[in-house]
């Protein structure tokens, strides 16, 4: 089964608002193990935004690629494609596999908003799997934002010291993993543990070169013999 762990940083929270998509960082999995094929895109939001806004929305400006001045207090992401640029290779990688996001309804609704401003596909909602409703629904009352289930599970996110697509999905991805059983969820039936398996059952045992002595006494045999006489001619221990 394949699935997208999938992660967005966004210029606001509300696209009906003008607040575009700016990042999206997304890793395959493949029956709950990572491929190491990876989706990462920055985006020109056509709009410029409050550098203090990556560390609330978004990734530093520090840590763009190549990392980006914030000029009079502005980011622009000018030099990045816009969203229709990269939208089409987006939804190669993505196709119709499930998308697990934490907090889906929100990156649903901006990546629906993007597709639909240039007039693509929307991706159904029923696609998307929302960790944060497992958390909740496995956790009630506890917090369970993604910094909360790292420590939950014990997972280092120390890293994360500004929120960043890429990482965000990597760390998810593990939480995921927790969430749904822990980090193995086939519960070892890997092709590795498939293939350790068949081997065994490949195995047969010799025979022994010499055959191990009774441990019965004499005793015990005559006594076994003379209860067996008195079962009659059908008993099981006669029969050929």
């Amino acid at each position: 089964m394949r699935e997208i762990v999938l992660d967005t940083e966004t210029t606001g929270f509300d696209p009906e608002s003008g607040d575009r998509i700016v990042e999206i960082g997304a890793i395959e999995l493949w029956n709950h193990v990572a491929t190491g094929e990876t989706y990462h895109v920055y985006i020109n939001p056509e709009r410029s935004m409050p550098s203090e806004a990556f560390g609330v929305h978004g990734i530093g400006p520090d840590l763009l690629d190549p990392p980006q001045k914030p000029e009079n207090g502005q980011v622009t992401l000018k030099d990045k494609p816009v969203f229709a640029k990269v939208a089409q290779g987006f939804r190669e990688f993505v196709g119709d596999a499930r998308l697990v996001i934490h907090n889906a309804s929100f990156d649903m609704k901006f990546l629906n908003a993007e597709l639909g401003w240039i007039g693509l596909p929307q991706i159904p909602m029923d696609q998307a799997l929302d960790t944060l409703a497992i958390a909740r629904k496995r956790f009630p009352g506890s917090p369970a934002s993604l910094d909360a289930l790292c420590r939950r599970f014990n997972i280092d996110n120390s890293n994360r010291v500004l929120h960043g697509a890429l990482l965000d999905s990597e760390i998810l991805a593990e939480v995921y993993l927790e969430l749904i059983g822990g980090r193995q969820p086939d519960f070892g039936l890997s092709s590795a543990a498939v293939e350790t398996a068949g081997a065994a059952e490949a195995w047969r045992p010799a025979s022994r070169p010499t055959p191990l002595p009774p441990r019965i006494t004499e005793e015990e045999r005559k006594t076994h013999e003379a209860f067996v006489k008195k079962l009659g001619e059908n008993a099981l221990w006669t029969r050929t």
